[in-house]
C-alpha cells in the first residue's frame, strides 16, 4: 500500500508539474502573440504604403486608396406606406498624385460605390416605394485637378476638386455620404500676410453626392485670420447662380468666430459665434433678405467635452435661409431631416457630450426644433454616436439617430411631421 500511494503522488505531482509547465507556455504565446501584433500590424501598414509609393520616397509619384463599407437602415412610422430603407453599399476611391515638378501637380481619383443591397430609394434607381439612402450605385471621376505653387505663399489649383471651406456649412464635400461631393473650379489661396488666409475661387459646376452634374456659377471670397493659438476670425462672400434650382440662387456674406482657449487645471473653452445675411441673387423668383446666426458654448476637461447652443436659419414663410452646396448632415440632426429649410424658417437648440475611453470615442447630441420664430414645434432630436480607429488607416463606426416629431400643425406644414430612425454600422481601411 505504501508503495501504491509512493507512486500514485509522484505520478501526481509529474501530472501537475506538466500541466503547469504546459498552461505557463501557453500562456507566454498567447501573451507573446498578442504583444506581435501591433508590431505585425505595424510591418503590414508599412509594406502596403511602400507599395502605393512608386519610386524612393515617392519619387514619381503615390497611390491613394480608400474602401468603406457601411450598412444603413431607415425607418419612418410604422404607419408609413413607404418601406423600410436597408442598403449595404461598399465605396471604393483609387487615385494617382504626381510628384511635385517645377511646381506642378497632378492628381486623378476614381470612385465607385457597388450596391449589395439595394432595399432603399437612391434617387437614382426609381425605387420610390422605399425610404431614401443617397448612395447610388453609380462610378465617376471624382477628382481631376492640376495645382501649381511656383508663386511663394500661394497655391492655384484648378479642375473637379474636394472643396471643404471652414466648418463646410456653405460649402463642403459631404463626406458623409458614400459618393462625395466635388466641385469643377478655381481655387487661388494666398498665404502672404502671417496669419491670414486668403481664398479666392470660380465654381462652374457641382458634381452631387448622387453622381449629377449640376451647372452652376459661383464666384467665392473667403478669408480666415488667427489671433495667436485661441481664435480664428473668417469672413465670406457666396454669389450663387444656380440654373437648375432658381430659388438656390443666392448672395451670402457673413463672419465667423472660433476658438478652443485653454484655462488653468487642464480646461479648454469651446466657443463658435456667427452671422449670416442671405438674399435672393441672379435668377432667383423671391424679393427678401434673411439672416442665420449661431452661437455655441462649451468647455472640456479630463478628456469629456460639452457644448451647447443654438443655431438659428431665418424663413420669411416663403423663402429661407439655405446652404444647398454644404455639408449638412454635420449640423440640424443626422436623421437628416432639415437639408431644406422650412420656409418658416429652422430653430436648433442643441446639446452634446462626447468622451475618449481607451480609444474608443463615444457621443451623445440632442436637438430640440422649432420655426425660427420660435413658435410652432418641429420635433427632438436625439443621435450617438460609437466610433474607433486603428492607427492611421482603419476605422469601425456605429451611429443611431432617432428624431421624435412633434405633434403639430407646423411640423405637417414643414414636412417633418413623422417620427424617423436611422442606423449606420461602417467600417474604413484608407492609404
Amino acid at each position: 500500500m505504501g508503495k501504491y500511494f509512493i507512486l500514485k503522488s509522484v505520478d501526481y505531482k509529474n501530472s501537475t508539474s506538466l500541466k503547469k509547465k504546459w498552461y505557463c507556455t501557453a500562456c507566454v504565446s498567447v501573451i507573446t502573440f498578442l504583444m506581435a501584433l501591433p508590431v505585425q500590424a505595424a510591418i503590414i501598414n508599412e509594406t502596403v504604403e511602400n507599395a502605393l509609393l512608386f519610386g524612393e520616397q515617392g519619387k514619381y509619384g503615390q497611390v491613394t486608396f480608400d474602401l468603406r463599407y457601411r450598412y444603413e437602415y431607415v425607418h419612418i412610422t410604422d404607419d408609413s406606406p413607404i418601406k423600410t430603407a436597408i442598403a449595404n453599399t461598399m465605396r471604393l476611391r483609387f487615385g494617382y498624385l504626381t510628384p511635385e515638378f517645377h511646381g506642378l501637380q497632378v492628381y486623378a481619383e476614381y470612385e465607385g460605390n457597388l450596391s449589395m443591397q439595394d432595399d432603399y430609394n437612391s434617387l437614382r434607381n426609381g425605387k420610390t416605394n422605399y425610404e431614401v439612402v443617397a448612395d447610388p450605385q453609380e462610378q465617376e471621376l471624382n477628382q481631376f485637378w492640376l495645382s501649381y505653387k511656383g508663386i511663394p505663399n500661394t497655391l492655384i489649383k484648378g479642375g473637379r476638386q474636394v472643396i471643404a471651406l471652414d466648418n463646410q456649412r456653405f460649402i463642403g464635400n459631404v463626406a458623409w455620404r458614400q459618393m462625395e461631393q466635388t466641385f469643377d473650379s478655381v481655387v487661388i489661396q494666398n498665404k502672404s500676410i502671417k496669419n491670414l488666409t486668403l481664398n479666392i475661387m470660380y465654381i462652374g459646376q457641382v458634381q452631387t453626392v448622387t453622381s449629377i452634374e449640376r451647372p452652376i456659377t459661383m464666384p467665392v471670397f473667403n478669408f480666415s485670420y488667427k489671433f495667436g493659438r485661441f481664435s480664428t476670425l473668417t469672413g465670406y462672400g457666396y454669389w450663387l447662380a444656380d440654373y437648375a434650382a432658381a430659388v438656390n440662387s443666392t448672395q451670402t456674406y457673413g463672419v465667423r468666430m472660433h476658438g478652443t482657449p485653454k484655462l488653468i487645471h487642464d480646461i479648454q473653452l469651446h466657443y463658435d459665434v456667427g452671422y449670416s445675411n442671405q438674399s435672393d441673387y441672379k435668377n432667383n423668383p423671391g424679393n427678401y433678405g434673411l439672416d442665420r446666426y449661431n452661437i455655441i458654448l462649451g468647455a472640456s476637461y479630463v478628456g469629456v467635452s460639452i457644448q451647447s447652443g443654438v443655431e438659428q436659419l431665418d424663413g420669411n414663410g416663403s423663402y429661407a435661409f439655405q446652404t444647398p452646396l454644404g455639408t449638412k448632415h454635420l449640423f440640424q440632426g443626422w436623421a437628416d431631416k432639415f437639408l431644406v429649410t422650412p420656409v418658416r424658417g429652422v430653430r436648433d437648440i442643441k446639446a452634446t457630450i462626447d468622451k475618449s475611453f481607451y480609444g474608443v470615442k463615444l457621443l451623445f447630441a440632442y436637438h430640440n426644433f422649432t420655426e425660427s420664430s420660435g413658435s410652432g414645434k418641429y420635433g427632438n432630436e436625439y443621435d450617438f454616436l460609437l466610433s474607433k480607429h486603428f492607427g492611421k488607416h482603419y476605422q469601425i463606426l456605429a451611429k443611431y439617430a432617432y428624431y421624435d416629431a412633434s405633434n403639430s400643425q407646423a411640423a405637417v406644414n414643414a414636412g417633418v411631421e413623422k417620427n424617423t430612425q436611422k442606423i449606420w454600422v461602417q467600417g474604413s481601411v484608407t492609404f
